[in-house]
This record gives C-alpha cells, sequence and structure tokens, in this order.
C-alpha cells in the first residue's frame, strides 16, 4: 500500500500479528508466509507495507522489534540462498494470543524501480493501484508553455510510479483541464528524482525532473518535451 509516513527512497515493512506459541514467519516479495510450530496459527494484525521486498541484494536492510511479549528474533536476513526472503522466529510460551510487531527496512534503488513485470504483463489504465509502490502529490502552481501553441496554469500535481518504474504525472490545470505524462523512472537520489516522458498523445517527450520532501510532498518539477519541431517547457513549484 502507499504510505505518507516512510520517507521517500525507503522501503518499510511493518508486520504485525497475533501469535500463539510458536511460528517462523518469512517474507518475500509482497508475500508473508507464516510456518505454525506450535499452538493455533498466527493471525495477521495490521501488516503494511509501502514496497514489496527486493528479490536482489538489498542494501540499508535492518530489523526492529517494534512490540513483543515473548521472544522474537531475526533467523535470517535477505540473501540468495533464501531466495530473499527475510525469516523470524517468534516463540510466545505465555499462554494465549500475544501481539508481535516488526518492522523491515531497506534502501530503495533505481533497480527496484525497474524490476516489475513487463509491459505486456500489465494491466492497462491510467493509474497503478494493483501494484502502487508511491505516491506523490503537491499543492502549488506553475505553467506549461508551449513554443507555438500559448501555455496554461498548472495547481495541484499527482505523481504515481508503480514497481515497475512506470511514472503518471498529472497536473490539475486552469479552467477544468488536466495535463498528464507518462514514461518511465530512470534515476533517483536524495529526494530528486529523473524520468523519461512523454504527453498524452505520445509527441512530445523529454526528461522529468522532480524534487520531493520527507512526507513525499512534490517541491518542485521541470520538464523539457519535443518533438524535434514543437518545444514545450513546464515549471512547477510547491506553494
Amino acid at each position: 500500500m502507499t504510505r505518507d509516513d516512510v520517507p521517500a527512497g525507503k522501503g518499510q515493512c511493518d508486520i504485525r500479528l497475533q501469535v500463539d506459541n510458536q511460528v517462523e514467519v518469512s517474507v518475500r516479495g509482497d508475500m508473508v508466509y507464516i510456518r505454525t510450530i506450535a499452538g493455533q496459527d498466527a493471525r495477521d494484525d495490521g501488516s503494511e507495507c509501502n514496497a514489496p521486498l527486493p528479490n536482489r541484494d538489498i542494501q540499508g536492510f535492518n530489523f526492529e522489534v517494534k512490540d513483543s511479549r515473548g521472544d522474537i528474533r531475526l533467523l535470517s536476513e535477505p540473501n540468495r540462498r533464501n531466495e530473499f526472503a527475510a525469516i523470524v522466529a517468534i516463540h510466545d510460551s505465555s499462554g494465549g494470543f500475544g501481539r508481535y510487531h516488526f518492522r523491515l527496512s531497506w534502501a530503495i534503488t533505481g533497480s527496484d524501480y525497474r524490476s516489475g513485470p513487463p509491459p505486456s504483463d500489465r494491466p492497462p489504465g491510467p493509474g497503478f493501484a494493483w501494484n502502487n509502490v508511491i505516491n506523490f502529490r503537491g499543492q502549488g502552481q506553475g505553467r506549461a508553455v508551449w513554443e507555438n501553441a500559448g501555455d496554461l496554469r498548472l495547481m495541484d500535481c499527482n505523481i504515481d510510479i508503480d514497481r515497475g518504474g512506470r511514472i503518471i504525472a498529472v497536473f490539475r490545470a486552469e479552467r477544468g483541464r488536466s495535463l498528464t505524462f507518462r514514461g518511465q523512472v530512470m534515476s533517483q537520489e536524495a529526494g530528486r528524482w529523473k524520468a523519461d516522458v512523454a504527453d498524452e498523445q505520445g509527441r512530445l517527450r523529454g526528461p522529468l525532473w522532480f524534487s520531493v520532501d520527507a512526507r513525499n510532498m512534490v517541491n518542485t518539477i521541470s520538464l523539457e518535451a519535443t518533438d524535434g519541431r514543437e518545444r514545450l517547457r513546464l515549471n512547477w513549484d510547491r506553494r
């Protein structure tokens, strides 16, 4: 799910469970597997993630216990031998169900946004609700200027990026209009992103740059797109 409380460039899974006796928990990709060793089957207690655990060597991996009634420990960090799963052991000997909450976090790199299914395997449509990784939004103002076709005043913006790196940037514009660009994330570093995008007609194409703060709010956006004849310049700033 998209979470507003996780800084840009960080992956985070909060696994919350009700455990009776003893289980082994494996987090792999966007799935959580629980093997009951003793006692009743564990129950989910509101687990949530902002991204799937990467299926590659992970940078900045961290395991943190947030709440427990008994023993909880990390058995294995994600690696090639365990198919990049984080494996956690929980042993509760107090009787009945006890609440457990552990957090996995890691650094999201550019390769994570390019590791999704190929375009032919992705469902069509304007949004990425099926596998949304991250959402940025902002209230501000800007202007899109076409070299030979006037300009358009811009207001609020919304940027969605799926785990395959596809990006949709939508601006609310004057007179009830909207302006949309689609493309692919190219790089990300320290809250600054670059994407290769095109307009809705697929005619004007160029690099879109945007910066965000720790709350995933957009600070600035700039774009220069062309088809070799016509040119579009777009600049937007947070209010």
